[in-house]
C-alpha cells in the first residue's frame, strides 16, 4: 500500500501520554498524535528516529501524525489503523494463501456484540461457498530478538473479539485471527503471555476450537507498507 503522506523525519523526545508525543524536527519541537494506544516502550526511546506525516486540516488538534519508528536500521509501522487496510489489500490480491478465492470482502461487519474487521463471502472453493469467513486483524509492533509478540499491553477488547470468533466457528462460520507483523525483519510470532496471559490462553483456546490463527509479515518503507509473507507462529 502506497503511503502518500507529506512526510518528515524527526527525533523522539518524550511521550507525556498515550495520545501525543513530542518530536524534534530540525531543531524545532512539535507535538504529534500517536495513532497507537499500545505502550511502545521498546520503540519510543529518547533520540530514536521517527517518521511523521503532516496534515494541515483546521479540524485537527495536532498537525503531525506519528507513522513509523526506526529500530535496528529498519522502519516499524505503528499506525494501528493501517493493518486492516493492509489485510484487505492482501486478501484482494491473493497474498494471504489461506484466504484465496473469496470474491466479496466487507469491512467492519457486526457479529453478536462485536464488529469484525473483515467478512469474506462467495468463495469459489466449494468447501467455503456456504459460509461467511470472519477475519479479525491485529497489528503487531512488539519485537525482541527478531521475534514478535502481541499485545504490548493488556487488551480486554482483543479477548472479547477472540470469544466472538469462537462463537462464529461454533455456529458454522469460518473464523480467522490474522496478526499483521509490521516489523520487516521479524522471524516469527507468539501471543504475549507475559503481558496478557488471558489473551494468550484465549488464542490457544480459539485455535483448538477451530479458529485459524495466522501471522503475516510486512515489508515496510517510508512510502509503502505491504504484507508479503507468512512467518512461523508458536502458540
Amino acid at each position: 500500500m502506497k503511503l502518500n503522506y507529506d512526510s518528515y523525519i524527526g527525533t523522539f523526545i518524550r511521550r507525556p501520554n498515550r495520545f501525543i508525543a513530542h518530536i524534534d524536527i530540525d531543531g524545532k519541537e512539535v507535538i504529534c498524535h500517536v495513532p497507537n494506544t499500545g505502550r511502545l516502550k521498546e520503540l519510543l526511546t529518547p533520540g530514536v528516529s521517527v517518521l511523521l506525516s503532516y496534515h494541515s486540516s483546521p479540524t485537527r488538534k495536532t498537525k503531525y501524525e506519528l507513522r513509523m519508528i526506526k529500530k535496528k536500521e529498519a522502519w516499524i509501522s505503528i499506525d494501528s489503523q493501517l493493518p486492516n487496510a493492509l489485510a484487505y489489500e492482501a486478501i484482494a490480491s491473493d497474498v494471504i494463501e489461506e484466504l484465496i478465492g473469496y470474491t466479496t470482502i466487507k469491512r467492519e461487519v457486526t457479529y453478536q456484540n462485536s464488529r469484525f474487521d473483515l467478512q469474506l463471502t462467495d468463495n469459489v472453493n466449494l468447501n467455503y461457498s456456504q459460509q461467511a469467513c470472519f477475519v479479525e486483524v491485529k497489528g503487531v509492533t512488539l519485537e525482541h530478538d527478531d521475534w514478535t509478540y502481541f499485545p504490548d499491553a493488556p487488551t480486554e477488547r482483543g479477548r472479547k473479539h477472540i470469544g466472538e470468533l469462537i462463537h462464529a466457528v461454533n455456529n458454522g462460520h469460518r473464523a480467522v485471527l490474522l496478526f499483521v507483523i509490521q516489523v520487516e525483519y521479524a522471524t516469527g510470532f507468539t501471543p504475549n503471555k507475559a503481558t496478557d496471559p488471558e489473551f494468550a490462553l484465549m488464542v490457544e483456546t480459539a485455535f483448538k476450537a477451530g479458529v485459524e490463527v495466522l501471522a503475516y509479515r510486512c515489508k515496510v518503507s517510508p512510502d509503502e507498507v505491504t504484507i508479503v509473507e507468512k512467518i512461523p507462529l508458536v502458540l
